[in-house]
């Protein structure tokens, strides 16, 4: 599966949630496309302070939902 992954540099939200990535890639193979907010006006405006974004399949999964129960369940449910 393909995950889009709304991130900045030194981010460390987003750190924390691609070493739980990394974690469950055994169990839900996938792949990351890093998509750096500063990169795109329209991605800044929508994700500016809501980082890591994780999107598969147009459904997002946003840093304060992100957990790492709810991870494993997103992953899961786009498997």
């Amino acid at each position: 599966m393909l995950i889009h992954f709304y991130t900045k540099d030194h981010c460390t939200l987003c750190d924390k949630a691609l070493e739980q990535l990394k974690i469950l890639e055994g169990e839900y193979p996938h792949q990351i496309e890093r998509r750096d907010i500063t990169s795109n006006v329209e991605w800044l405006r929508k994700y500016r302070v809501d980082i890591p974004v994780l999107e598969i399949n147009g459904e997002e999964l946003r840093a304060e939902d992100l957990t790492f129960e709810s991870l494993e369940a997103f992953l899961a449910k786009h498997a």
